[in-house]
């Protein structure tokens, strides 16, 4: 019990310390997949560890973003994910894909703002 309390503490302090301009902020933090493959930008641990879920998920995706929006504590992340893996799927479908992948970390977040897309070159050759 102890160690939710102090989890709950910390984010709370972690809120009251983030100006709000700053919690607008965003960083490039993203990564390509495909022949060059980079990540950018100095990442935050819970930048990697869903990029790295995201990344398993969607082999196939062409961009992944994800960008700590909370100022750094972990608290709200902003999720844009390109990938065929979406062709013929509703909005809503292809986001429970994305949830479903996360599951486990959006269980310690306050926030999340997701966006998904299909690729363009998936959209031209269908």
């Amino acid at each position: 019990m102890s160690g939710i309390i102090s989890q709950l503490i910390g984010q709370f302090r972690c809120a009251l310390r983030v100006p709000i301009v700053s919690s607008l902020r965003l960083r490039p933090v993203t990564t390509e997949t495909g022949e060059g493959e980079t990540i950018g930008g100095d990442l935050t641990v819970g930048e990697q560890r869903i990029i790295a879920k995201l990344q398993e998920a969607f082999p196939d995706a062409t961009h992944i973003q994800v960008a700590d929006i909370s100022g750094g504590c972990g608290a709200m992340y902003q999720i844009c994910v390109e990938s065929p893996s979406f062709l013929g799927l509703k909005t809503v479908q292809q986001h429970r894909m994305v949830n479903e992948v996360l599951a486990n970390e959006i269980k310690s977040i306050h926030g999340l703002q997701l966006q998904t897309k299909i690729s363009d070159n998936t959209k031209k050759s269908k």
